[in-house]
């Protein structure tokens, strides 16, 4: 059966009936662009709407469905007065409906004088009153059958749950019967419905424990089979074996020694590299631990035997940083290194290609730019994938795709991994651990400090720059319904100025890129001594002379992005602390990370206890210490999901054989349905 059934599904969400542009931005708050997206955007909750033949001050505070007949009218003078409608019910106990925005005319059409409706909202008492406050639903008595429980949607602004209801079951109606793709044994073990009939359960009833239970399991499912696809693809072709002569790595002269972890690293990448069979290994590292050497040995080792090596960075402040660190740690060895990125133009970008293509650059260094259309390499035999988390197994196969034969990957994450969300996201990779860092660290002082101490903190900054030091202050990414993590930043360096002058810097993702670099610069010469930025400094940047950071709001960020915005100091060989600003509301949840984040500074450590904090539908920050999300699996339920997933994918490992079966085809589609942006390439190959 070939994927294209699922084109109905796939199609732009503007295929689905009244979707136009006052829908457009809610929509896209949302995450919501394809008609697949609002399948799989499920309900959190329900309206037990209770239907009550009279009305009963004890169902006070719920949700009542109810046949009442309009007496009268009471409408008040002003614009602005609620309507209001007096209401009785079978028995002629009274109740008062309450019509905010003053159209009297709407209250009337909607309530005629003794004509009976059936009446939904939630009962509350006034005084001695019962009354309800803008009924949800008021229809004629034919209708009343349909009112019932009703599914409650994450929302945006612009946009109702009644409204994602009404998208929802138009999507699912694009959904096709399709085959079974789970192990029958299994699927009748669990009780699980076949999947179309799992998602119309559940969007009809959010606590239906094995539909959802159903579809998480696809989903877990359809990422292991991709992983195993992968790695079978990978494993099945012959690359290229790359032995260095040392030629390079032993003239370069290091500033300090590698520590025992980064030497062992080396020596497995050296291994992997020596065979033709392609290497697939992850580096974890913690902030600080050293992968960026480890990743320079793995480029020289490419470079020596005459091969190119590409770095890939997911922001262009870092692979500058890559760039000038490598230039100058590499200096007079004689290896060619150029950068790309997207600002890159004109003449330069030219030559750039030009050499790339013949040959004439052994390192190239940039963002997604260097896998784009028209970049060419000679001989590409080596990528390296710094901050793994930003890429997807597509971008990775774009840019393996450059190399005449499979290349050497070797991809670096500083978000360590606990083991369960490892074998969800790279199962298909050997995986090496540095576990030491370098000596003359010191562990980052960490103190938690309410925002009413904000001026004790301005204060505490002061003397941090006249002993001449340097800091960070980190302003957050804040509701939708407040200002942006923009204006924050901009609010925040104004107030500072207004101290410190000339001194404060400000950086954000919305400048441009000179202008950006001139103040990175200004910071890492010391001319800016406090700089404050957005998220945006959470990866790449390394000034040893900053030894203090302050985040702002620090209960809105998630464990792991606060350990990576923690890493930014503790970089030279001095104290370093981070102080963290939270706010006087804090839930339990960020009570515990906060705790955690002033206890240790181990980034395993934070991850695994990250992964028991995050409680299904709570996400903490814009990144996730396990770097795999999942829509419907929770961190509860993976380890027992992904241990069946592995089983059953593995059934249908032999791609010449199983993957061609009935079930094999299934799974075919499971993959294109969950996991479609890399199904694409994976299809094609298969």
């Amino acid at each position: 059966m070939r994927p294209d059934i699922l084109n109905p599904l796939f199609a732009e969400i503007t295929a689905l009936k009244g979707i136009g542009p006052g829908l457009a931005k809610p929509l896209e708050r949302l995450g919501l662009a394809r008609a697949v997206d609002v399948a799989f955007h499920l309900p959190t909750g329900f309206i037990d709407r209770l239907p009550r033949e009279e009305l009963d001050a004890a169902d006070a505070g719920r949700v009542i469905a109810i046949t009442l007949t309009a007496v009268s009218y009471r409408f008040g003078g002003s614009a602005r007065a609620p309507a209001r409608v007096q209401a009785v019910d079978a028995l002629g106990n009274h109740v008062t409906l309450v019509f905010f925005g003053g159209n009297s005319g709407w209250a009337r059409k909607l309530l005629p004088l003794n004509e009976p409706r059936f009446v939904s909202g939630k009962l509350e008492t006034y005084g001695q009153e019962l009354q309800i406050v803008h009924p949800d639903i008021v229809v004629p008595l034919e209708e009343a059958q349909s009112v019932g429980r009703e599914a409650v949607y994450p929302c945006s602004e612009g946009i109702t749950s009644k409204r994602i209801a009404a998208l929802a079951a138009q999507a699912i109606e694009r959904a096709p019967d399709l085959p079974e793709w789970i192990e029958p044994s299994l699927k009748a073990r669990h009780g699980w419905p076949d999947w179309r009939e799992a998602l119309v359960r559940i969007h009809a009833d959010p606590a239906d424990a094995k539909a959802r239970e159903r579809l998480a399991y696809d989903e877990v499912f359809a990422n292991q089979l991709a992983l195993l696809l992968v790695r079978g693809e990978a494993r099945s072709k012959r690359g290229r074996a790359l032995q260095g002569d040392r030629r390079l790595r032993d003239a370069l002269v290091l500033p300090y020694v590698p520590t025992g972890a980064q030497s062992r690293t080396v020596r497995e990448i050296e291994g992997d590299m020596a065979q033709s069979q392609p290497m697939l290994r992850l580096l974890q590292g913690d902030v600080g631990s050293g992968k960026t050497l480890v990743a320079t040995m793995a480029l020289l080792i490419a470079a020596e035997a005459g091969a190119q090596g590409a770095l890939l960075a997911p922001t262009e402040i870092l692979a500058r940083q890559h760039f000038d660190n490598l230039n100058r740690l590499l200096a007079g060895l004689g290896v060619r290194i150029a950068i790309l990125t997207g600002r890159d133009k004109g003449k330069a970008r030219e030559a750039t290609l030009m050499g790339l293509a013949a040959g004439e650059i052994d390192i190239l260094i940039g963002t997604h730019a260097i896998f784009q259309q028209g970049v060419t390499y000679r001989d590409l035999g080596l990528v390296v994938v710094d901050e793994q988390h930003r890429f997807g197994v597509a971008e990775r196969m774009m840019l393996q795709a450059k190399a005449q034969v499979p290349p050497h990957l070797l991809v670096m994450t500083a978000t360590p991994i606990p083991r369960t969300l490892q074998l969800a996201s790279h199962g298909e990779m050997d995986v090496s651990r540095l576990d030491e860092m370098p000596p003359g660290r010191q562990p980052i002082q960490t103190t938690v400090i309410s925002e009413e101490k904000l001026g004790q903190v301005v204060e505490g900054l002061g003397r941090h720059l006249s002993a001449g030091k340097q800091a960070y202050w980190v302003c957050p990414l804040v509701e939708e319904s407040e200002k942006s993590d923009l204006a924050a930043a901009e609010e925040r360096a104004e107030t500072l100025r207004a101290r410190f002058g000339d001194k404060v810097g400000l950086v954000h993702g919305r400048m441009k890129g000179p202008e950006k670099d001139a103040v990175m610069a200004g910071f890492a010469s010391g001319d800016i001594g406090v700089l404050v930025a957005t998220t945006v400094i959470e990866v790449g940047v390394d000034v040893p002379n900053a030894t203090l950071i302050v985040i702002e709001h620090a209960d809105r960020f998630g464990l792991a992005q606060l350990h990576q915005l923690r890493g930014r100091v503790g970089r030279g060989g001095g104290q370093s602390h981070c102080i963290l600003l939270r706010g006087d509301r804090l839930s339990e949840t960020s009570r515990a990370r906060l705790a955690l984040m002033r206890d240790t500074t181990d980034g395993f450590v934070i991850a695994e206890r990250d992964l028991e904090l995050r409680g299904a539908g709570e996400l903490l920050g814009t990144r996730q210490s396990g770097e795999q999300t999942f829509r419907l699996a929770t961190p509860e339920s993976l380890s027992a999901l992904i241990a069946a997933a592995n089983a059953d994918a593995r059934l249908l490992e032999d791609q010449d054989r199983a993957l061609r079966t009935p079930r094999g085809q299934a799974a075919r589609l499971a993959l294109y349905l969950f996991e479609r942006d890399a199904a694409v390439g994976l299809l094609r190959a298969g």
